[in-house]
């Protein structure tokens, strides 16, 4: 009798042209309230020091600097929607234990896309790409180096719980009240890419600084509610209470966020008309190209000036 160890996978013709990421599926048995009890448990363990949060809130450019070039970086890469969050969170709470900011910012930004695509993805962004994307400021083993200071400096610590970590079960919450409804599968997908949206546009600005990871993502999905649901407001209302009670907040402190979240956004989008009326009209077609290239965004409202 002969047995075969042949795995049941599916080849596909493609498979040998183009590598695959790898993602474990969503598993419902890794959720629910345990789960979302022990992240809120320890998302303050990796928030900034309140000196720190308070010195880039007052002088916050040079920050937002970085933030949008990981953010550009991790769109050219291809990133995981994971991985600019956490690459911010990095550079935050080194930048906080250092309270310095090195000779090279951008080769420490580039250290912690590198140190959170590790942490989130299969196949990885590599240093050349990193040091491509910064025009050679550093070379490939500058960049090493920052890693290993980063490392240091961090204790190893680098797997930070960010709003990336809620978004799941806040999402799944949600479908379960959504059960039964026709556009429920749709719905759900558009809700979350529109949530990514807006966690990215938090995390690059610095007035969300120091905010709890989870009242940011609950914020985030209250407000692509707002903007995308036909729901009465009977409804929207039951949704953000059940948002406000898994991440432990009050209803009103979530509204707060979820208005300077709508505020946020809409400052954005009046600059990004701004931009495109100075602009001349060859220059804004070429621009446009350049943005329909990007498929591997993560955000999915492309006319947002991050």
């Amino acid at each position: 009798m002969s047995v075969s160890l042949w795995c049941a996978e599916e080849e596909h013709e493609h498979e040998h042209e183009q590598e695959t990421n790898l993602r474990a599926p969503w598993d419902p048995n890794a959720s629910g309230q345990r789960v979302i009890q022990r992240l809120l448990q320890t998302e303050s363990r990796y928030l900034p020091s309140a000196l720190y949060t308070a010195l880039i809130q007052r002088s916050p450019e040079r920050r937002e600097e970085l933030t949008k070039w990981a953010l550009e970086v991790c769109c050219e890469c291809g990133c995981d929607e994971a991985v600019f969050p956490l690459a911010v969170s990095l550079l935050d709470r080194f930048l906080s234990a250092s309270m310095a900011l090195p000779a090279s910012p951008f080769c420490v930004a580039a250290a912690c896309v590198l140190l959170a695509s590790k942490l989130s993805e299969s196949d990885t962004v590599t240093a050349d790409a990193l040091c491509a994307s910064a025009d050679y400021d550093f070379m490939p083993s500058h960049l090493r180096e920052m890693e290993r200071i980063v490392l240091a400096t961090l204790r190893w610590d680098v797997a930070a719980v960010t709003p990336q970590d809620f978004m799941p079960h806040f999402v799944s919450a949600l479908s379960e009240q959504r059960d039964g409804a026709p556009d429920s599968g749709d719905f759900l997908n558009t809700l979350r890419r529109h949530s990514d949206t807006l966690v990215a546009m938090c995390v690059c600005d610095s007035r969300f600084l120091g905010s709890p990871p989870s009242l940011v993502a609950a914020a985030a999905v209250n407000s692509a509610l707002r903007g995308l649901t036909s729901e009465s407001p009977d409804q929207l209302s039951y949704m953000a209470t059940t948002l406000a009670i898994l991440c432990q907040t009050d209803l009103a402190v979530l509204q707060y966020y979820s208005d300077v979240i709508e505020g946020a956004l809409q400052e954005r989008l009046r600059n990004r008309g701004r931009q495109g009326e100075t602009r001349g009209k060859a220059e804004e077609e070429e621009e446009e190209e350049v943005e329909d290239e990007r498929a591997s965004t993560p955000t999915d409202l492309r006319e947002i000036d991050f």
